[in-house]
């Protein structure tokens, strides 16, 4: 636990950026943290320095990531195809969950936090991340939630008709917002993903986070207009900002 308690973050909009450089960014930063912990934690209170925390806003070019729990199955295509006909990259990488898609027009966000200056509880973190997109999606007049369960029965991120109260039948749950995250030392990695003027086109060369009988969406589609995405960013952080006590 740290002495000094250091909730202010530094926000850092990159933009449209391959997916390589800010997982590079993202390790940079996590492991800067880090090393100030340790420098911390065999020294005095007056020696130490307070660690700092980051989050990221970006968009990525075509792109599908898989977690450490996903399964290559849910990967439609090879990955030959996935580069020479649409354009994209595939990479494995450290997360919970299954395999995404990441693209132009769908807001990024990965906080890069020391969880030790906030909470040390994964489960509020996760559940934290998804109000910040409930909340921003109720800003546009989306009734956004989540699908509970218990243990691997729990369909995280968030979605739209939820509950199954559509008065429209046919509506199934549909996913706008995907989330994986990792946490080393108390320190975040990843984060979310949100379907702003996304091309959902593009999910259907996977199996979106190995879920076979639900859809995904995006705020365009619900809305029927795009929306700038660094607008929704502003929201989010708004948001974000407000449920972990931030100072931004």
């Amino acid at each position: 636990m740290n002495s000094i308690i250091n909730k202010q973050v530094d926000v850092r909009h990159l933009g449209l950026v391959e997916y390589q450089t800010a997982w590079t960014e993202q390790e940079r930063l996590s492991a800067q943290i880090t090393a100030q912990k340790l420098h911390n934690r065999d020294r005095p209170a007056p020696q130490q320095q307070p660690t700092p925390n980051y989050l990221i806003f970006c968009e990525h070019p075509h792109v599908y990531t898989l977690g450490t729990s996903g399964s290559m199955a849910n990967l439609l295509i090879g990955e030959d195809d996935l580069r020479e006909q649409y354009g994209a990259t595939f990479f494995k990488i450290r997360r919970g969950g299954d395999i995404t898609y990441h693209g132009p027009g769908q807001l990024v966000g990965y906080p890069i936090l020391d969880l030790d200056n906030f909470f040390t509880d994964i489960h509020r973190y996760m559940r934290l991340l998804e109000e910040s997109i409930i909340l921003t999606l109720a800003d546009y007049g989306l009734r956004a939630g989540r699908i509970e369960g218990i243990g691997s029965d729990r369909l995280t991120g968030v979605w739209l008709d939820f509950d199954g109260s559509a008065e429209d039948p046919a509506l199934r749950p549909r996913k706008i917002c995907a989330m994986g995250v990792k946490a080393s030392r108390w320190v975040t990695m990843h984060g979310f993903a949100l379907n702003v003027n996304t091309d959902l086109s593009y999910f259907g060369h996977i199996v979106p986070c190995g879920i076979a009988d639900k859809a995904v969406t995006s705020m365009a589609v619900e809305l029927g207009r795009e929306i700038p995405v660094n607008e929704v960013a502003g929201r989010v952080q708004t948001h974000l900002a407000e449920l972990f006590e931030m100072t931004i």
